[in-house]
């Protein structure tokens, strides 16, 4: 019995010994994860001039509400047309469009490739999957000439539709409909219910769990959206949260880094 147990108190044992520095550990991460936006967040409550003088703020400013307020009223641009609620509201369409269309290719995708059993089904999956290897940033400029034919340049349509095809979202909800038993899908036949009903009444309360996680994860990537908002978008109207921050100065920037991080998180 005693030889038995011997494995078991060594784990305690050496546990015991490692856990102050395992902790420590732990401690660290969060603190570089957490250092960064609490260095964004309090430089953003001090006035420019202190900033142009001292540089990044380690402490809460006298500034915090002045500045937010100031922010949120303001007109930027050469044009004035850039302001917070507009920026707020173009990145909440992208992330929201960019979230919808993605779960939607990838769930009836997922959907065809799993119970409709078609000739080269497995071939067709595994090419989506292969445009994994190909980022937005090496097919931007044949899918900014696709836009431009289209005349969907500065248009919600225009930053929404050319990256809702998620290969990510297709592999995730395929693994997860080939987890569901063939009697399933038997019973509902014999139950009269055809491919779409299956579909609507079955898989989707099945997959609440799993659209939820996936929902998550794209809609940050739609809301981070930088590089393709600012190719397509020349008019100061459909300006996102992202470019604001590339476009503002001293403690706006800050500013809107913080208001960025807000919905996403």
């Amino acid at each position: 019995m005693n030889s038995s147990h011997t494995p078991v108190k060594l784990l305690l044992y050496w546990y015991k010994q490692l856990q102050p520095g395992c902790h420590l550990i732990l401690l660290s991460g969060v603190l570089l994860l957490v250092l960064p936006i609490w260095l964004v967040f309090t430089t953003s409550t001090h006035s420019p001039q202190t900033l142009a003088e001292e540089g990044i703020q380690w402490w809460i400013g006298d500034q915090l509400l002045e500045n937010y307020v100031t922010l949120w009223w303001q007109e930027s641009g050469f044009r004035g047309q850039v302001t917070v609620p507009g920026m707020l509201l173009n990145s909440t369409i992208l992330g929201l469009g960019f979230m919808v269309g993605s779960l939607v290719i990838s769930m009836t995708a997922a959907y065809a490739i799993v119970f409709f059993r078609f000739p080269f089904g497995s071939f067709c999956f595994w090419m989506i999957f292969i445009t994994l290897l190909f980022p937005l940033e090496a097919r931007i400029i044949p899918s900014y000439q696709v836009v431009v034919h289209l005349n969907m340049l500065d248009s919600y349509s225009g930053l929404i539709l050319p990256m809702i095809s998620s290969a990510t979202g297709t592999f995730f909800f395929r693994q997860f409909y080939r987890s569901i038993p063939d009697e399933l899908l038997e019973a509902a036949t014999l139950d009269g219910s055809g491919p779409w009903r299956f579909f609507i009444d079955i898989l989707l309360p099945l997959s609440k769990t799993m659209i939820a996680a996936i929902a998550l994860i794209l809609f940050v990537v739609g809301w981070n959206q930088y590089l393709w908002p600012l190719m397509i978008s020349t008019s100061e109207n459909f300006t996102t949260l992202m470019l604001g921050i590339w476009t503002a100065r001293g403690y706006q920037g800050f500013s809107i880094a913080i208001l960025a991080l807000l919905p996403p998180y």
